[in-house]
């Protein structure tokens, strides 16, 4: 009997620890406050980003007209421009920095510039990390909301805790917020859907059972 109650004593010890440690687990994921609906900025201008491709027009110029990505380093090199560097700026911008550099050789000239490709700075991509499809990085799109991204990483899986995911908002010190994502995509729930900002690190845990 005694080996009996032994036995059964220390599963009941485990079973324990494993409840006490879901408890608290649970307990801090719902301490984060609920993200915000609304957190787009009006005012967000995109920038450029590493990896994106820009085609820059030189006007009455042909030959020095092309499509060029943005190296790893952040810069361009197009005819008579070598290593400019590109990433963090806007489109409008690059393009006076580059008409700056074109003048030391042709006589005023006007550029324009057009971004394809749109990966974005690496500070504002957003990243998915845990029990999603497919955990990945997105670039940052205004008025992207939680729902895009979830689409984009093909929803979670069989063993997330979908309603414990947060949102870390690196533009806001690393702010925490929680997200209840099984709601949105299994159960419809439109009032979950939320904006998301650069930067914002979405985690959606494993669930406990």
């Amino acid at each position: 009997m005694s080996g009996k109650f032994s036995i059964v004593s220390a599963g009941f010890r485990r079973f324990l620890a494993l409840a006490l440690v879901s408890g608290l687990l649970g307990g801090c994921a719902s301490s984060f406050p609920p993200a915000p609906m609304s957190a787009a900025d009006d005012d967000y201008s995109y920038v450029i980003g590493a990896g994106d491709n820009v085609n820059i027009v030189v006007w009455r110029n042909p030959e020095l007209s092309m499509s060029v990505p943005v190296r790893p380093d952040g810069k361009i090199t197009t005819p008579l421009v070598e290593d400019l560097p590109a990433m963090g700026k806007d489109a409008t911008t690059l393009a006076r920095d580059i008409e700056k550099e074109l003048a030391k050789f042709i006589r005023e000239p006007v550029v324009t510039v057009i971004v394809t490709g749109f990966v974005g700075p690496y500070s504002e991509q957003i990243r998915v990390v845990g029990e999603a499809g497919k955990p990945q990085i997105l670039a940052y799109k205004q008025k992207m909301t939680l729902l895009d991204v979830m689409i984009a990483v093909g929803g979670i899986t069989e063993f997330a805790d979908g309603n414990g995911a947060t949102i870390l908002r690196t533009g806001e010190g690393n702010k925490q917020y929680s997200v209840r994502i099984k709601d949105l995509i299994k159960n419809g729930d439109v009032s979950a859907n939320v904006e998301m900002r650069p930067g914002d690190v979405l985690i959606i845990p494993q669930s406990w059972f």
